[in-house]
């Protein structure tokens, strides 16, 4: 159990990041492929819908 909470925490830690480096595309990215790398396949799938949305009210 403690993995699936680790996991977990491992996305919302890589939202928080992601939020934090929205002042720039590149940092943007480059902790956005950083936070790919890091995840399971489910996970990623719930960073990139997030992703998505955080990039078109950030940069759009």
């Amino acid at each position: 159990m403690k993995g699936i909470k680790y996991k977990q925490s491992m996305l919302e830690y890589s939202k928080i990041i992601l939020t934090k480096m929205s002042f720039s595309k590149a940092l943007f990215r480059k902790e956005y492929k950083k936070a790919i790398d890091i995840l399971t396949v489910d996970e990623r799938g719930q960073l990139e819908n997030w992703a998505r949305l955080q990039w078109k009210m950030m940069f759009n």
